[in-house]
């Protein structure tokens, strides 16, 4: 049976109550390894290595969490006590320093810390809504939590996956492109922006971006589809 990341993502911190730390890691990485991971997955999947004793792997998940959510106050924190644990003592006052700071601005009326846990409550609610079928109001959950953290890039990335399902594909573009902008190494916005420019009427700007990873990812058999539909439209 295929799992959601929503549902798979519940399984992971279900084994990790039960304490089963390593089948925790088991679905956390395969989630990762299909691109569908937000930045919780790699937080928890830093506290699950944190806690068997792996903490250059542990530091390495809580630095992708705070790539994708640089005000991720949890995973400041986690990474501040494994620093301090491998005696980087510097290093972990940076990361307690910069906790602090995440959690002390206010956004929309609502302390940091506040909006970041309320934004993911929109995005899980908003996923609850794409489920159920219910694209608007799933869009209109997602747009809530950025409105409250607008650098969340994996749950912008996300809306613009919705609006390209619910077939606005302008508004997908718009979105894309800001995550392409902020997270230009993250292949699986690049790879769906080509797709919102080609829905959008722009082919030319799809196969610059697609030959572009194409070049710089040669096994991503995603792209090569991308491009090959484009050749046949022009053999057409």
């Amino acid at each position: 049976m295929d799992l959601s990341s929503k549902q798979q993502l519940e399984l992971a911190k279900e084994r990790f109550g039960l304490q089963d730390y390593y089948g925790a890691i088991h679905l956390l990485e395969d989630l990762i390894e299909r691109g569908k991971a937000f930045a919780d997955a790699h937080h928890l999947l830093g506290v699950c290595y944190e806690l068997v004793d792996q903490p250059e792997r542990a530091l390495a998940a809580f630095d992708r969490a705070l790539v994708l959510n640089p005000r991720y106050v949890e995973a400041n924190i986690h990474r501040g006590i494994v620093l301090a644990g491998l005696g980087r003592e510097r290093e972990a006052e940076q990361a307690f320093a910069a906790a602090k700071a995440s959690g002390g601005e206010d956004r929309q009326g609502v302390r940091a810390h506040h909006a970041s846990k309320l934004a993911n409550k929109h995005a899980d609610l908003g996923e609850a809504y794409a489920e159920a079928g219910a694209l608007s109001r799933a869009i209109t959950q997602y747009r809530a939590a950025l409105e409250l953290c607008d650098e969340y890039h994996d749950l912008r990335y996300r809306l613009g996956r919705l609006l390209l399902d619910s077939g606005r594909s302008l508004e997908a573009r718009e979105e894309l492109a800001t995550v392409v902008v902020a997270r230009p190494d993250m292949v699986d916005a690049r790879a769906t922006y080509g797709l919102a420019c080609y829905l959008s009427g722009d082919a030319p700007m799809a196969r610059g971006i697609w030959k572009a990873l194409a070049e710089a990812y040669p096994k991503d058999r995603r792209v090569r589809a991308y491009l090959s539909m484009l050749e046949r439209e022009q053999d057409a």
